[in-house]
């Protein structure tokens, strides 16, 4: 399996062509089509009613691509989603049962299917469009900094990355990957392996802190508000975060794989506070002192606007923010049983075992 696409918000909204906006102008202002308070939809403490199923997909990536701003205008979007419309429907053409076998190493086509081994696109569920903020298409999720990128790596984060290959992180996807480790060892031990590959958290950040598009498939979210919890259900290996409303932070010798989160209100807006990570997940990177601040908006009936910065001295020079739109879906949230029954990894180890066996009988040989 393979991430290959990015994927995009199913908003039906009108395009606007704008010029370019100052990302650090968004990154300090909320929503501007924000609900009125009037008009939003409260359960009976007097909160905003945040539940709902939520589909994350969408086509806008976490860093920005160079030569865009931040809001693209409606020719750009409209030529980028119809190259991303044609690619699909390409790879969802019917295969020929009779075909000859793939190429050693795969066709090189884009897409998972590129590689032997690799899901055909019919699987895979990317999305369609850019994420819509205050009625305009982004092209990256990450406003500030304002050029869009995460801001550089803080003094000796580059040698403790390099101390470290070989521990998998949250935002990990699986072999394929060209970031992962691929130093010899890297297939000896199942705990080197990305850890959504080894179906202990989703893929790509999607289990949060924070919360990311796996731009692959399994985008829904589910979140379900009492007064004293929050509970955000990730579809992608069936992740479970809860929010203690108005609580304390754990001890800081407690921690958790998602870490622990403390919500509270901010007028209309949930505000989520989390610390004590874990040195296994370790998001881009990060350090085990990582601190997540999330914000969920309502926008409107069918929409939340979420935000969130991210803060670890250790890793980067300055604090980074996101933010992209959670539209609601009627669409059904599905099991997600992967451990029970992953076979796939003692086959990628064993295969690394018999790719051994075959260089060292290649090299006696000669």
């Amino acid at each position: 399996m393979q991430h290959r696409y990015f994927t995009v918000t199913g908003l039906a909204v009108l395009l606007v062509s704008t010029g370019p906006v100052s990302a650090d102008d968004v990154s300090k202002a909320p929503a501007k089509n924000a609900a009125k308070s009037s008009t939003i939809k409260r359960l009976p403490d007097g909160h905003p009613d945040l539940q709902g199923v939520y589909d994350l997909a969408t086509l806008t990536p976490l860093d920005r691509p160079s030569g865009y701003d931040l809001v693209l205008t409606k020719e750009q979007a409209a030529k980028l989603e119809a190259e991303t419309a044609k690619t699909r429907q390409q790879g969802d053409q019917a295969i020929k049962g009779d075909r000859a076998a793939p190429p050693k190493g795969g066709d090189g086509s884009a897409g998972a299917a590129g590689n032997v081994g690799g899901y055909n696109s019919g699987w895979l569920d990317p999305g369609s469009s850019y994420t819509v903020v205050d009625g305009q298409k982004r092209s990256s999720i990450i406003i500030d900094p304002p050029n869009g990128h995460v801001p550089p790596l803080a003094a000796g984060a580059s040698q403790r990355f390099a101390g470290g290959r070989g521990r998998p992180t949250s935002d990990a996807t699986e072999s394929n990957d060209p970031g992962l480790d691929r130093t010899p060892g890297a297939y000896d031990d199942p705990e080197r392996r990305p850890l959504g590959e080894r179906c202990l958290i989703g893929f790509g950040s999607t289990s949060g802190p924070p919360a990311l598009p796996d731009y692959f498939y399994n985008n829904l979210h589910q979140i379900v508000q009492t007064p004293d919890s929050v509970m955000i259900l990730t579809e992608m290996v069936h992740d479970v975060r809860i929010v203690r409303m108005n609580a304390e932070h754990l001890p800081k010798n407690i921690r958790l794989w998602l870490g622990d989160s403390v919500g509270h209100w901010d007028g209309d807006t949930l505000v989520v506070d989390t610390t004590n990570f874990t040195n296994k997940t370790r998001f881009r990177g990060s350090t085990e002192n990582m601190h997540v601040i999330e914000r969920f908006s309502r926008l409107d009936d069918k929409t939340l606007l979420y935000r969130f910065t991210i803060d670890d001295p250790a890793t980067w020079t300055k604090p980074w923010t996101g933010e992209f739109s959670w539209p609601a879906t009627g669409e059904k949230i599905y099991e997600y049983a992967c451990h029970e029954g992953n076979y796939a990894l003692p086959d990628i180890l064993r295969g690394a075992r018999l790719r051994e066996k075959e260089a060292a009988a290649k090299v006696s040989k000669e």
